[in-house]
């Protein structure tokens, strides 16, 4: 299936690079210092439990699993692909290297190695042909242009869509505080959702885009409040919505250190699919939902 392309390779250029071998998978490279790259990075290592989950107890439509991980040799580093993964009991991740490294020496092609988890950079999942995680692969397939696409996904043999992404639910990340209230809908649970809310904070943002008033902390307060009671009364009179069974992926937008406008795709059990942008604010530590944007 071609599975084993090695999709990331530290270079100091900034552009891309693209390396053909004779009888090996060509070797796309992309400078760390790339912001599509590092989120890649990042949100494997955040939702690297589910791949974890996955291995224990692969379901049946799980036909494959890869990770990628950082190999280090004299300062050179390469993030090569392991298959046949597995999990020891001290959480150190074993694999078979799956294609000749292109910068080191200290690893080889079908050897079994062992790394640390820490050391993750991607991790994947064929399920039912689709491509879940592969982040950098995706982040690679993100710059590519429309005619180099056709080639990049033959080669790939998979379907690559938005994917599913399994953040945990927690107020860590913007995506988890989205859970959150999506949780608290599947529960009925108004408490539990008013808790994911920040009304003060989209209070701030509403006046803000109205009038170039100052805002005092009485304005602010009462506006919050109008909007908690709009809030409430919408779920009262017309139910929480329904997110049982539902598919999630997500895109970030940073409008600042604390404000990501978060890019949700739904993919409904009954195979409806809807694009939401949701506001999510971070205060405290914590990230909390304001309003959609449309």
């Amino acid at each position: 299936m071609g599975i084993f392309k090695k999709l990331f390779g530290k270079k100091n250029e900034k552009e891309k690079v693209v390396l053909e071998r004779e009888d090996q998978p060509d070797v796309h490279y992309i400078a760390d210092e790339d912001d599509r790259m590092n989120w890649a990075m990042e949100k494997a290592r955040l939702t690297l439990h589910y791949f974890k989950s996955s291995i224990a107890a692969p379901r049946e439509d799980q036909l494959y699993f890869s990770v990628k991980a950082k190999i280090e040799e004299n300062g050179i580093i390469e993030h090569i692909w392991l298959g046949e993964p597995s999990y020891d009991d001290d959480g150190n991740i074993y694999g078979v290297v799956g294609n000749e490294p292109a910068d080191i020496s200290n690893v080889s092609l079908g050897q079994k190695i062992g790394v640390a988890e820490n050391e993750v950079s991607d991790w994947m999942i064929i399920e039912n042909a689709r491509l879940i995680g592969g982040y950098t692969i995706r982040a690679i397939r993100d710059g590519l242009s429309e005619e180099e696409l056709p080639e990049f996904d033959q080669s790939l043999g998979m379907i690559i869509d938005e994917g599913e992404d399994h953040f945990p639910v927690d107020f860590n990340t913007p995506e988890g505080a989205i859970l959150s209230i999506e949780e608290a809908y599947n529960e009925n649970n108004l408490s539990k959702a008013l808790i994911c809310k920040n009304f003060r904070k989209e209070a701030e943002f509403m006046l803000g885009n109205m009038t170039n008033l100052p805002m005092d902390d009485e304005i602010l307060d009462k506006t919050a409040e109008v909007i908690e009671l709009s809030f409430v009364q919408h779920m009262q009179e017309n139910g929480m919505p329904d997110f049982n069974n539902v598919k999630r992926a997500f895109r970030r937008e940073f409008k600042s250190e604390d404000h990501c406008l978060v890019t949700e795709y739904c993919t409904f059990p009954d195979g409806r699919r809807t694009l939401d942008k949701v506001n999510t604010y971070r205060e405290n530590g914590e990230w909390k939902v304001l309003n959609g944007e449309s």
